[in-house]
């Protein structure tokens, strides 16, 4: 919102520069996001002229050499200005720069000669002074204007139009819409400075109460629309605004259009309530009906635009049908055109929700729009019916008819809010005496008066009596929300560091908490870099990830006001937005990528699951359940190039199951990997990761495997490798805590065996049969070679393990290990296993 600082100062006015205010505003909560300058730069230069004489120009058919009085100047006579306007004439009193002025585009002018004739400034139009759209050829002419002063020639021209500004541009929050009119700016400078205020631009009504006999309004749906208020002017002219309202609308960022609309658009600004101008002689029947639209009904809006609307839209129409869609733009049937003489201005409250739906849908924003979505009360109707009235007399020669016509609950009932004294000061932490509370929340148009004691000696006797007013109703509605006023405007950088009660919390970290940290940690501490990426996807990710139709991955989150369709479901799982994040550095001339990612995955509730990285226990809310899941993706080379060692390793399967169990280990969970299909992962390189709690109850904590061919080309990756799992199922995995275990002070002994085995049995049945077999006495076991050829025969492989034995109390000897070592290859017998050598 763009609120010009010359417009303000006629509200308040306190003695400090641009600079001073922004600083009170921001502190006060009314964020100014930045400060523009509109229009000339300093005004020197800048006067009023008269013309005295005008000639042709000796060599130049379109310009004319003016003689232009502009008062006392060095050389004692009149200036000589060339000038091309085919509307300069002898008499006219225009607006004039002379040399040393700076123009808007910061353009200095100086003394000239064109085609040979000299030249001592420029007569202006509109545009060049941004006190109007421009598009129109001609000057500016002052005379028959309504001005606020005398334009004697040399008087300066910023003593009769704002030609020069500043401009606060604020970020209004949605839950303060009194602000967004002028006024309600004003007032909030008032509380935060003190100066003084201005009565109210609306206190003063040329209107009139009772009926209109002229014009008819019927509300069918007083749920979406509360208040509706019209009034009917006569004789009017359509013609373009003064000056000084053009330029009011330019800084504020409205581009003018005719005095009607420009009518409408300033009491909208001053007062923050939208308006709409009807020609009455266009409205069939003289009768307007508020009602809900039918579905496919459509309407052609101001834009030129054809719009379908449904049934939870509210449209207005007339006897031929409707003219114009409700809170967010008028219709072209009826819009005021140069030949109207009658107007119908229409002032209304609509249901803010209602009309944020209807803008999302139809992809139409409006200033009236985002002004009514943040829900306006109906007592603002006739602020600007006041506003608007006085201007259409002003400027549009119009004639109000008498009567308003009010459709509505004017008002509900002012709440009544207890402000203890006691109470601001235990939440603020230091003392606001009542006195200043008081002052505070008048300034801020809150009617306050000394609390009434409930009971007598009662303690709530110390306070104040707030009502709260109208435009604040839905903003303040808890004693707290009155402390927050008294506390943003009293300075809440004056106000104490302080703690708040513990009330008996201990400050540690929960056990899944920890886990969540660690897990973190160990990626950074292998070497990835951790990325943040969307919690929204675009649905064809499901597409890209060849998702099955079937799979539980498709039950996904939408959501019901997403901000583009690209990101208008909650992701599944994470390796989207991981592979996104590779793509983007693989772009970027990154070939090497090694990133993680710890966030929130989300899937539509459903008792059916697929056992996938993100099922299990979930934190269930609003039909969607959730948890926290960590995800790894390794593509490129896994080291830089070196002189030693020859070309580095490459990322893989077996390089994501190396990083996975650093992770794991590292929480001394018992934990496993079995071979398992999924839809984005390789066939053949792909498995389930498997765990248990410290009850013994298997989880399947998440995926593990190479991306799919397919799916690494859809984004632009070669063989990429990654793995997600559940930290929630990892920190119910995860023993809280460890006991210690010291080293042995006997040695080790260490045997290898060789056996040969069906290649179909995987490497995790032997350690597990084995280690099963040996029992407590077997202190490690691991796989060091694999070989496979003729000497084992076809179909059967050789792998190579490492034993150690170890007892606590003495040094074993090859006797005490031989039974050990019997059960172990009865055991591997079992598998198809024999003893190589």
């Amino acid at each position: 919102m763009r609120v010009p600082l010359t417009w303000l100062r006629e509200y308040c006015d306190p003695a400090l520069d641009v600079q001073q205010i922004e600083q009170r505003l921001t502190l006060t909560g009314t964020k100014v996001e930045a400060i523009h300058h509109h229009g000339v730069c300093g005004g020197e230069g800048f006067v009023v002229g008269h013309v005295l004489d005008v000639q042709p120009h000796p060599d130049a058919d379109r310009l004319r050499v003016c003689t232009v009085d502009i008062g006392e100047t060095e050389n004692g006579g009149p200036a000589q200005i060339v000038c091309g306007a085919p509307n300069v004439s002898v008499g006219q009193t225009v607006a004039v720069v002379l040399p040393g002025g700076v123009m808007p585009d910061g353009t200095k002018i100086k003394g000239a000669k064109l085609r040979g004739v000299a030249s001592e400034g420029m007569i202006l139009a509109e545009s060049e002074l941004e006190i109007g759209p421009g598009g129109e050829e001609g000057i500016l002419v002052l005379d028959g204007l309504q001005l606020d002063a005398e334009f004697a020639p040399g008087t300066p021209l910023a003593d009769l139009l704002p030609i020069e500004t500043d401009v606060l541009e604020l970020e209004i929050t949605p839950n303060r819409p009194d602000c967004l009119g002028v006024y309600g700016v004003a007032r909030e400078l008032h509380a935060a400075t003190g100066a003084a205020l201005a009565p109210e631009p609306w206190g003063e009504d040329p209107g009139s109460d009772g009926p209109v006999e002229s014009a008819e309004i019927v509300v069918e749906c007083p749920d979406l629309c509360p208040r509706f208020t019209a009034r009917v002017f006569e004789n009017v002219t359509i013609a373009p605004s003064p000056p000084w309202l053009k330029a009011r609308l330019m800084a504020a960022g409205q581009r003018p259009i005719n005095n009607v609309v420009d009518v409408t658009n300033y009491a909208m600004l001053l007062s923050g309530q939208p308006l709409h101008a009807f020609d009455l002689d266009r409205v069939a029947g003289a009768k307007l009906t508020v009602r809900r639209a039918h579905d496919g009904e459509q309407v052609q809006t101001l834009d030129g635009q054809t719009r379908t609307l449904d049934a939870r839209m509210v449209l207005i129409e007339d006897a031929e049908g409707p003219t114009s869609i409700a809170g967010l733009m008028g219709g072209a049937r009826s819009e005021v055109a140069p030949e109207t003489t009658r107007v119908l201005m229409e002032v209304a409250t609509w249901d803010g929700p209602s009309i944020h739906r209807a803008s999302w849908q139809l992809g139409l924003r409006s200033e009236a729009s985002s002004r009514f979505e943040k829900g306006l009360q109906p007592e603002q109707c006739l602020h600007a019916q006041a506003i608007a009235t006085q201007l259409m007399v002003e400027c549009c020669g119009a004639r109000p008819l008498t009567g308003t016509i009010d459709v509505g609950e004017p008002s509900a009932p002012l709440q009544v809010l207890r402000l203890r004294e006691a109470r601001v000061q235990a939440i603020l932490g230091v003392p606001v005496p009542a006195e200043r509370q008081a002052e505070i929340l008048r300034a801020l148009d809150f009617d306050c008066k000394p609390a009434q004691a409930s009971e007598p000696d009662a303690a709530d006797a110390a306070g104040l009596d707030v009502t709260v007013p109208a435009l604040r109703r839905q903003d303040v509605t808890r004693e707290v929300d009155l402390i927050e006023e008294v506390a943003r405007i009293d300075g809440l950088e004056g106000l104490p560091a302080t703690l708040p009660a513990r009330r008996g919390a201990a400050g540690a970290l929960t056990h899944a908490q920890r886990v969540r940290r660690e897990a973190e940690d160990a990626m950074v501490g292998r070497g990835l870099s951790e990325v943040v990426g969307w919690s929204f996807a675009e649905p064809a990710l499901l597409d890209r990830l060849q998702l099955p139709a079937e799979h539980a991955m498709r039950r996904v989150v939408r959501l019901e006001n997403p901000l583009s369709d690209a990101q208008s479901i909650m992701r599944p799982t994470l390796l989207g937005s991981l592979l996104d994040a590779a793509r983007y550095n693989v772009a970027r001339n990154g070939p090497d990528v090694a990133i993680f990612e710890s966030g929130t995955v989300y899937r539509a509730l459903d008792p059916a699951s697929d056992g996938g990285e993100d099922t299990g226990p979930r934190i269930k809310r609003r039909g969607a359940e959730e948890h926290h899941a960590l995800g790894a993706l390794l593509t490129g080379a896994l080291a830089p190039r070196s002189w030693h060692g020859g070309a580095p390793a490459r990322a893989d399967f077996f390089a994501a199951k190396g990083l996975l169990a650093a992770l794991l280990d590292r929480f001394h969970v018992h934990w496993s990997v079995r071979e398992e299909q999924w839809p984005f992962l390789h066939p053949g390189r792909s498995a389930a990761v498997l765990a248990r709690d410290p009850a013994g109850q298997p989880l399947q904590l998440g995926f593990l495997g190479e991306v799919h061919p397919l799916v690494a080309e859809a984004w632009g990756l070669e063989r990429t490798a990654a793995f997600a799992i559940d930290l929630g199922k990892l920190a119910a995995a995860a023993p809280e805590a460890l006991a210690f275990r010291a080293f042995g002070s006997v040695p080790t002994l260490r045997q290898d065996i060789a056996v040969t085995l069906p290649e179909r049995v995987p490497a995790r049945d032997v350690l597990h049969a084995l280690r099963k077999a040996a029992g407590e006495i077997l202190a490690g076991a691991e796989i060091f070679d694999v070989y496979t050829g003729s000497q084992v025969g076809e179909g059967r492989r050789s792998l190579a393990l490492a034993l150690s034995f170890r007892a606590d109390e003495r040094t074993l000897t090859d006797e005490d290990v031989a039974p050990v070592r019997e059960r172990i290859v009865a055991a591997l017998g079992e598998l198809g296993g024999e003893l190589r050598g």
